[in-house]
């Protein structure tokens, strides 16, 4: 992973379907290169990993596509949730830490754990519980569990971790013993069923409104 002075690479990917109720004011996302190790027990939180990536929520009201790639500035986290803003986005020169988006989307911090909190409830499942009493950390604490996990994803390609049946392939990790030859790994992805095209599609005006709701 490449780390930038302001910004990460981080890759926008849809993750699920949600509750037309419950829809989101963020692009949920991952930090590509990174694992939450569930071998390792977290001392801030005294819990293990989840054993994916980290997840990355993206702010910006520029529409992105499924699965694109995009350069963002992060901002802080709670509970491993990483709040972010896309270096394009026209608003990106406000955003510099999770003070700013307290000042600027008054509300808005709190309606993302919100949604964190009970997005599983429709399924039947119970309501999400957060470390740090959902308290969003800042800026340094956030890429400072970036680098982490982005440790722990290193130990897992190399061998050093045990990643119990993760597949590790890949293709530009020199000093792993999973790299592989690029058109094997084309073959794979070639396999693959097309991706449905409508998903993709952006809206016309390429932004993305927020409904607020007033008590």
């Amino acid at each position: 992973m490449t780390f930038l002075p302001s910004a990460h690479v981080i890759s926008i990917l849809i993750l699920r379907p949600t509750c037309l109720c419950l829809e989101t004011s963020f692009k949920e996302s991952l930090v590509n290169r990174t694992w939450e190790d569930p071998g390792h027990n977290d001392k801030h939180t005294g819990c293990c990993g989840d054993n994916d990536p980290i997840d990355v929520c993206e702010i910006g009201s520029k529409v992105c596509a499924r699965g694109e790639i995009i350069r963002v500035k992060v901002l802080g986290e709670t509970d491993w949730k990483v709040i972010a803003i896309n270096v394009e986005d026209p608003d990106a020169a406000n955003y510099n830490d999770i003070n700013d988006v307290k000042r600027l989307k008054p509300g808005y911090l709190e309606a993302t754990v919100d949604w964190f909190r009970r997005y599983k409830v429709p399924d039947g499942k119970p309501e999400n519980e957060f470390a740090f009493n959902a308290e969003f950390k800042d800026k340094n604490f956030a890429v400072d569990i970036i680098e982490s996990t982005h440790d722990y994803w290193r130990a897992l390609v190399t061998k050093k971790t045990d990643g119990k049946g993760i597949s590790c392939m890949n293709t530009t990790v020199s000093e792993s013993p999973f790299q592989c030859d690029p058109d094997a790994a084309k073959a794979i992805v070639d396999a693959l069923p097309p991706p449905c095209e409508s998903a993709c599609t952006i809206p016309t005006d390429g932004k993305i409104y927020i409904l607020v709701k007033l008590h």
